[in-house]
């Protein structure tokens, strides 16, 4: 299911452990890894230093028993991104880059915009690498796609998936929770259902740490502006910087 994936590479130590993290998924999946550097939208500026931080990142890639390429593009990272997530089955990025201050629930605008920009699933990368072996999913009763997602990953790695939703009415919630655990239990997945009140961040975010989940699949909800630009949903957003693990987020 991720035969083929997508990174975003700069000097940033985040961007880094994206790397490390696509390693550790493509052995699991066999995966060709693409190593993309975007530089300076000038024609030839940058090129010399993408081009040894992109082939850098290729010879890792080999280093780890994988085919790696390198990849270098000019024009705005985000944009550039999005494109070229277009030819791969998932993209892996940092919460932020070089060009933005770390800080503790900090998420670059360049992570943010290719979530938003995005038509097929990006795994923003926490600060250090997970064996993505025990899932989680947030579930609203709409992101039907994620949900599909997170179950057939976890057949795949044989994961109970846990399945987040946030509800003051628990009667209410679980009722909710009764459609993502009947899509489960068809896909013959195991999974434990968690129906807490609060905001759903920090829900989510707090189910993750109880159950020691090391990999999170949520719904992008890509809603259009009235310019047609899309936006990523603030309880996703949310959801990413108050979380440190791997987020898939499915569009």
């Amino acid at each position: 299911m991720f035969t083929r994936l997508l990174v975003g590479l700069d000097e940033s130590p985040q961007a880094d452990a994206a790397l490390e993290q696509a390693v550790i998924l493509g052995r699991r999946f066999r995966s060709t890894i693409l190593v993309a550097c975007v530089a300076a939208r000038e024609a030839g500026e940058g090129s010399g230093e993408a081009e040894q931080l992109a082939a850098r990142g290729a010879f890792r890639v080999e280093a780890g028993g994988l085919k790696g390429e390198s990849l270098v593009r000019h024009g705005a990272p985000d944009a550039t991104l999005a494109e070229l997530a277009g030819d791969v089955d998932a993209t892996l990025i940092g919460r932020h880059g070089s060009a933005t201050r770390p800080g503790a629930g900090v998420l670059g605008k360049v992570a943010a915009s290719v979530v938003r920009l995005a038509r097929r699933p990006v795994i923003v990368c926490g600060p250090v690498p997970t064996p993505m072996r025990s899932c989680a999913v947030a579930w609203d009763g709409r992101n039907t796609r994620a949900l599909q997602l997170a179950g057939r990953f976890a057949s795949v790695v044989g994961s109970t998936v846990h399945v987040i939703h946030a509800n003051a009415d628990r009667a209410a919630g679980v009722a909710i929770l009764g459609g993502a655990e009947a899509a489960l239990s068809l896909l013959g997945v195991s999974f434990v259902s968690h129906v807490e009140a609060g905001e759903p961040a920090d829900v989510v975010a707090r189910v993750v740490r109880e159950a020691r989940a090391d990999a999170l699949f949520a719904g992008a909800h890509v809603p259009r502006s009235r310019l047609g630009a899309p936006r990523l949903a603030s309880h996703a957003e949310e959801i990413l910087t108050q979380t440190v693990i791997p987020v898939v987020i499915q569009p």
